[in-house]
């Protein structure tokens, strides 16, 4: 592959301010992901301490090989809902090593709420099961919780069973989950160490029951405690619901690796052999050559040279759809095809991203997908042009596509441009965003100008008035609130994405979810549905 030469020069002002702005929105992200690694109060924090109890994270730390990455997923979920458990919610989750496998790792933050379920903790507890099933991922629960959060219980209720499900389809497909208890796992969370293939409950510690000892009370005048209603041991000896019985946490911990080594798993599709080229240029320099403000465009080349090995890409179709970057390349050893936008999407770009994820498919390779556009060109002469069926035929390829892909969201995400370029709702397998990010049907300033627009129209068609001081008040706040809507934040808070990342972490990020997709056989398809011609 021809490595390509970059045409940034660190010097000129436009690299500097993007350097400054992008620092200032990581240094934004920092804080934020800082809080989402809250873990309670420091009462509550003190009394686990007292209770020879670790934190959430801790336990993932000691669970996970050594000096093995962790890539955390949704982090920053919840985190603009008012009336929520905070950034993050009370489930730590992401995919690490244990015991040389890749798994998914859930770890409830039992010092926080109780570890009990808010809205958007049920809702990304959702996406991560998605994740575990596409990727076919043995996962490990560290339990403590005290369930559903009653004053959520009426918007999670119906959608909180399906994890339950979830467990046991994977089990039937030979997927196993592992739960380890550490405390409180009652009513609906007593059916996640239930419903796992292997339960390990933790010595007088464990508590693990349908209804406890004061519900019990009410419904059937039984008196009983709470240890031999689901203690540990009564649940390893007498019910046969748990599975081993663990002295303490790090002995809780060492049987869920124990358990890991003997669980079979498919042999990677693919394992990087030889030495793994670094990209020519310092990643640090991906803050200058993105923009901050998704207003300003940059050359998509200029961050796949700082992200791929040895800077080395086979450009496809380089003169033509000048707005569409396409090419294959390899991050960490892996083999990818990469689709990245400079912009607008005119139908030669569309034509040829289609094509080109056509020939990802007849080749097994998997894709990513890095979208900076506006959404696909308009107007009279690009309407008799075909627009909409040469749109229509990339979110054709989309859609049935059959190598596993990930989107990365570099800038801009406008309109139908989202859809072309595989958005969330064409199910990436992992998608993620940089802090500049902005997503919606169109801009602030062009949803503001459309509305003015129809309303001067509306007023003239019937003979009114045209109020410009309350039209000017309308678009302000129209403009305040699409703005802050369409940001990474929100975007991450309502969990669109599977996190947000510092730029210059790009590649570690790609490198480790290709690891995940290539742990699975690749096959690609021959069957899309009809293109318009």
């Amino acid at each position: 592959m021809q490595v390509i030469k970059t045409k940034i020069n660190k010097n000129t002002q436009q690299y500097k301010d993007n350097h400054a702005g992008m620092m200032k929105l990581v240094e934004k992200l920092q804080k934020h992901l800082t809080d989402s690694r809250f873990e309670g109060k420091d009462k509550h924090i003190d009394r686990a301490r007292q209770r020879g109890k670790l934190l959430a994270r801790e336990r993932i730390e000691l669970l996970l090989d050594p000096d093995s990455p962790f890539l955390e997923l949704l982090p920053l979920a919840g985190m603009n809902r008012k009336g929520g458990f905070g950034t993050g919610g009370t489930n730590v989750s992401g995919i690490g090593i244990v015991s040389g496998k890749l798994c998914m790792i859930n770890s409830n933050v039992g010092t926080r709420k109780g570890g009990s379920v808010d809205y958007h903790t049920a809702f990304k507890a959702a996406r991560i099961n998605e994740i575990t099933l596409e990727n076919r991922l043995p996962s490990i629960n560290l339990v403590e919780s005290g369930g559903a959060n009653l004053p959520d219980q009426a918007k999670i209720f119906n959608y909180g069973g399906a994890s339950f499900r979830d467990i046991t389809q994977r089990s039937e497909l030979g997927i196993p989950t592992i739960s380890v208890v550490f405390g409180n796992a009652t009513a609906g969370g007593a059916y996640i160490p239930g419903m796992s293939d292997y339960a390990i409950f933790q010595k007088e510690k464990a508590k693990v029951f349908l209804a406890g000892p004061p519900l019990v009370k009410m419904a059937t005048n039984e008196e009983v405690d709470d240890e031999s209603l689901g203690g540990a041991e009564m649940h390893s000896r007498v019910s046969g619901v748990s599975d081993y019985l663990a002295e303490d946490e790090y002995d809780g911990i060492r049987l869920a690796r124990e358990i890991m080594e003997t669980i079979s798993v498919a042999s990677p599709h693919l394992l990087p052999e030889g030495t793994i080229e670094e990209p020519l240029y310092d990643t640090e320099e991906i803050l200058g050559v993105v923009s901050h403000d998704v207003k300003i465009p940059f050359d998509a080349r200029e961050l796949i040279m700082r992200v791929v090995d040895g800077s080395r890409f086979s450009e496809f179709k380089p003169e033509y759809g000048k707005s569409m970057v396409t090419g294959w390349t390899n991050i960490h050893g892996y083999p990818v095809g990469i689709i990245a936008n400079n912009g607008v999407i005119f139908s030669e770009d569309a034509n040829k991203g289609t094509q080109f994820i056509q020939l990802c498919n007849k080749n097994d390779i998997p894709l990513i997908f890095m979208q900076n556009t506006t959404g696909y060109m308009v107007g009279k002469k690009y309407e008799e042009g075909g627009i909409i069926k040469n749109g229509a035929k990339l979110i054709n390829a989309v859609s049935n596509s059959k190598v596993p892909a990930i989107t990365l969201m570099i800038g801009a995400s406008y309109g139908a441009g989202n859809y072309g370029m595989n958005g969330r709702s064409y199910n990436p397998r992992f998608l993620f965003t940089y802090p500049n990010h902005k997503i919606g049907v169109m801009g602030a300033e062009q949803l503001a100008g459309v509305m003015e627009i129809v309303q001067r129209a509306s007023a003239k068609s019937l003979g009114q008035e045209f109020d410009e001081k309350k039209m000017a008040a309308a678009k302000m706040m129209l403009m305040a609130e699409a703005e802050s809507k369409s940001s990474a934040w929100y975007s991450s808070s309502e969990l669109w994405d599977d996190g947000v990342i510092d730029p210059r972490e790009t590649r570690n990020c790609l490198g480790f979810a290709l690891a995940v997709l290539y742990s699975q056989p690749i096959k690609g398809s021959d069957s899309f549905g009809v293109f318009r011609m």
